[in-house]
């Protein structure tokens, strides 16, 4: 089954008539990249600046410019790419504000929402977003979340943008505990979470309702830890399997 969304707990942003950004937490509403809707608690940003990009073999994951509404809008506006979410297909309104407020929340201080656009280096196109939303800072935990454009399912693109977005969890911003969460029918998105190494937690039953039917969900996590002991592990098979020969992992 192809890849759609690895859902989490993402950010709603809304705008005030004066043009104020409020950022809205939604603890426990899934809400991710191109999605606008959802609610809980109101929090408000304004202030500092900080600017994220991480290279991968294929990809680079950056900050969203104002322009690139356009492009996130071609997947955005899909109902199949929206279709285990609670939103969209997005209007074009939806998708600029968030857009908008995506570039907003590199002004947080300390910053808790990253939200970026997945850029393909070949291809020279924007063509998804990956994010953390950082929902417990004193316990550094995130919650993780994806989407790709539908001509990019099936490449193993999601698997490598969230693994980086992973790494850069633990090693730049030295979380404790990242966890994302989909859809059982989504089995494409299950797939990913398994791919870089995250362990399934919990089969909820009915435990949201989206566009009128009763959603049961899966929940993945990954601790620092276990993501360490992994990376150690890849290690040590990438130096056996290249026939490293100063010692290390030696079973001779």
């Amino acid at each position: 089954m192809s890849e759609r969304w690895l859902a989490s707990t993402h950010t709603v942003v809304r705008f005030t008539s004066s043009g104020e950004l409020l950022i809205l937490q939604p603890h426990g509403i899934e809400c991710s990249n191109g999605g606008m809707r959802g609610y809980n608690n109101w929090l408000n940003f304004d202030s500092g600046g900080h600017m994220v990009k991480i290279e991968t073999k294929r990809l680079i994951l950056r900050e969203f410019e104002d322009e690139d509404w356009v492009s996130v809008h071609e997947y955005a506006k899909d109902a199949e790419v929206s279709k285990y979410m609670e939103w969209g297909p997005n209007t074009e309104k939806e998708t600029r504000n968030f857009v908008k407020g995506a570039r907003h929340f590199r002004r947080e201080d300390p910053r808790r929402h990253y939200e970026l656009a997945i850029y393909h280096k070949e291809d020279k196109r924007l063509m998804g977003g990956v994010g953390l939303t950082i929902f417990d800072s004193g316990l550094k935990q995130a919650a993780l979340g994806y989407t790709l454009h539908r001509s990019y399912w099936n490449q193993g693109i999601a698997s490598e943008a969230a693994a980086a977005m992973i790494r850069y969890g633990f090693e730049q911003l030295k979380l404790h505990r990242i966890h994302a969460s989909c859809d059982v029918l989504n089995i494409g998105s299950a797939a990913v979470m398994q791919k870089c190494g995250m362990r399934k937690e919990a089969h909820f039953l009915e435990e949201r309702l989206i566009k009128g039917h009763w959603r049961d969900t899966f929940l993945y996590a990954i601790l620092s830890s276990e993501w360490r002991a992994k990376q150690v592990l890849k290690n040590l098979n990438a130096e056996q399997g290249s026939g490293d020969n100063t010692g290390r992992g030696d079973n001779k």
